[in-house]
């Protein structure tokens, strides 16, 4: 299959990462954490950035918050993490970046949503505020509408020209028209405002998936303006994950986005990184990008009545996580690494020689022993517990990537 070429963007620079402009599509997250807590909103920050998220956003709220992102910054830099910064503002943003001078130069970028920034004149005139402070310190900024919170304004009158007009239009295209109308009109005022074409990304995101797609659409063919991509508010676990891939996966085969967020409910306690991941793999999958090393292992069936396999898999997976940071900076490439953990006989050879590194563990009632591939070579048979199998290939991963992937 081959992809479409991208659509033709400007080219919008966010700290050190481009958006748009040809450069590769971006993966960005949010924080979850208060952002008036320093210490915690840094050490996500790094977190995620650690994870593969290219741009870390976090919420600037109130005045505690903006006093902060000074903060935020050095602790992140001083960690040695170079993601750029964004700041999230509703409602208030005009006041705190105009009264929090040093918030407005710590970030790299500011998000604003158009529909929560005010009504009638006063929402232009705070628009036009945010847009002339990112443009004295050139910063970027996301133009970002979202359908929960669009401008009621425009929807009532959007509204009343359909029944006037008798044009027929259901409440969803109508609803779709106004995001696509304010991200528009928000662009040509941001413009006024004084920034520049380089300077602005925009979004308008849903929560489902076929109003997403024909929205990106219609924004793909109006502007060139780089955009970020991604269903908002998707929901939790399984459900989540596949609206956001079936969403942005169409659009980004299209040729169609330019940076991604999968915005997925955490489970309580859960690992804020996950978004990230997912974002990584449907940009992998897409083979648009590449960020760590894919693991090949297959679903199981009545032939495989062991757990072994599943265990073995998880631990290689949650192995190849750890080690990628330190990976990625001692051996360039190590991206490109194919593994595979399966575990029958039916496809566990073909698939374990089709890998850099493979392993085929016993489905039920085959010999008890498991053969190691490496570059489609036996390499060597392993047996013993999962935690003794696991620990022997990783071993083998380990040296691998060692030996294969060394800096030139």
């Amino acid at each position: 299959m081959t992809l479409a070429a991208r659509h033709e963007t400007a080219g919008v620079k966010v700290g050190a990462v481009q958006v748009g402009g040809g450069a590769p599509v971006a993966v960005q997250s949010m924080t979850n954490t208060d952002t008036a807590d320093a210490a915690s909103t840094a050490q996500q920050v790094c977190e995620l950035a650690a994870a593969g998220s290219e741009l870390v956003r976090f919420t600037v709220n109130t005045a505690a918050a903006a006093d902060a992102v000074a903060e935020i910054r050095q602790r992140v830099r001083d960690a040695g993490c170079q993601a750029p910064l964004i700041g999230d503002f509703h409602y208030n943003g005009h006041k705190l970046l105009t009264e929090h001078p040093d918030c407005a130069d710590a970030l790299d970028k500011y998000r604003i949503n158009p529909g929560n920034v005010g009504h009638g004149k006063k929402r232009d005139e705070r628009f036009a505020a945010i847009c002339r402070i990112a443009g004295e310190r050139n910063k970027a900024v996301r133009i970002g509408v979202n359908l929960g919170s669009l401008d009621q304004e425009l929807v009532k009158a959007q509204m009343e020209q359909n029944a006037r007009g008798g044009l027929g239009k259901d409440p969803e295209q109508i609803l779709s028209e106004c995001m696509v109308i304010s991200a528009l009109h928000s662009t040509e005022l941001a413009l006024e405002s004084g920034l520049r074409e380089d300077q602005i990304i925009i979004s308008c995101k849903t929560s489902r998936p076929t109003q997403l797609i024909d929205v990106y659409r219609e924004l793909a063919a109006r502007s060139r303006q780089p955009l970020h991509l991604g269903l908002t508010e998707a929901g939790m676990g399984d459900k989540g994950l596949i609206w956001s891939a079936a969403a942005t996966s169409i659009l980004l085969a299209e040729g169609i986005g330019d940076t991604i967020r999968v915005s997925v409910t955490p489970r309580p306690g859960g690992d804020r990184r996950e978004e990230v991941y997912a974002a990584c793999e449907i940009l992998q999958a897409l083979d648009l990008r590449r960020f760590a090393p894919s693991i090949t292992s297959c679903p199981g069936c009545g032939r495989t009545t062991s757990t072994t396999f599943q265990e073995l898999a998880k631990q290689v997976q949650a192995h190849v996580r750890a080690q990628l940071p330190e990976w990625k900076r001692q051996y360039p490439g190590v991206e490109d690494l194919k593994l595979a953990v399966m575990g029958c006989v039916v496809n566990g050879p073909g698939e374990s020689k089709a890998a850099n590194v493979g392993i085929s563990l016993p489905g039920t009632g085959e010999a008890p022993h498991c053969p190691v591939f490496v570059d489609g070579e036996k390499h060597t048979t392993l047996a013993g517990t999962p935690e003794e199998l696991a620990g022997a290939f990783c071993a083998i991963i380990d040296d691998y990537v060692a030996t294969h992937y060394a800096a030139k």
